[in-house]
């Protein structure tokens, strides 16, 4: 487990896909790729998530796949049968969490209070989603809200209102894994088959994260 989040430390920005297409997987991936970053988080939103994930770990082994919006113990078991290497979950449901880690399958709930980070504590878990970032009040909250845990190691990978602006407010911080964000690879730009611009989102992420 700790291979996976050595890795997302390394590569610093996590891309969160809602993909609608299994036809659009590997086009997206070597998008990524092309850009620098070798990773994806593909949300549960869709109904071909998990052939997605499935396609992607055959086709492109390079590429760290994660499975998002992992809302059940279904979804939890499902993401690890088609090939997943994390997940991630907006909130922090329990059960979730003990099918997952049962799965052998490392996960990131979201938190946003001290009660929160207590509860994956709880489970043993060092990583979290911390989300909604920007509505929670940003680089700002998580710095207080992370502090009484930092002797314990905790790490955050906040998630939602992170843009290419203001990431690097976070990343500055030696208590954020990564960041996450939907912006490098939307929907719309998806289903255009826009691979460039997605290319070029990439770069853009993978220098301010540089800085």
């Amino acid at each position: 487990m700790s291979d996976v989040y050595d890795r997302i430390s390394e590569i610093r920005v996590v891309p969160v896909i809602a993909i609608e297409s299994v036809d659009s997987a590997v086009p997206l991936a070597d998008a990524l790729l092309a850009g620098g970053l070798p990773i994806a988080e593909i949300t549960f939103r869709t109904s071909a998530a998990a052939d997605v994930i499935a396609l992607l770990k055959k086709e492109r082994p390079q590429l760290l796949i994660g499975a998002g919006t992992v809302l059940t113990e279904e979804n939890a078991r499902r993401a690890k049968d088609c090939g997943a290497q994390f997940a991630v979950s907006p909130g922090l449901n329990p059960s979730v969490v003990k099918a997952s880690l049962d799965a052998g399958l490392p996960i990131a709930p979201g938190v946003m209070t001290p009660s929160d980070i207590e509860a994956g504590l709880s489970f043993g878990l060092k990583v979290l989603k911390f989300f909604p970032a920007g509505a929670a009040g940003g680089p700002g909250m998580l710095k207080s809200v992370a502090a009484p845990y930092m002797h314990l190691g905790v790490k955050f990978i906040p998630t939602g209102g992170v843009t290419l602006e203001n990431m690097g407010e976070y990343l500055q911080h030696g208590f954020v894994l990564g960041v996450g964000g939907t912006w490098l690879a939307k929907k719309d730009l998806i289903a255009a088959a826009d691979w460039d611009t997605i290319t070029e989102n990439c770069r853009a992420a993978v220098a301010a994260a540089a800085l």
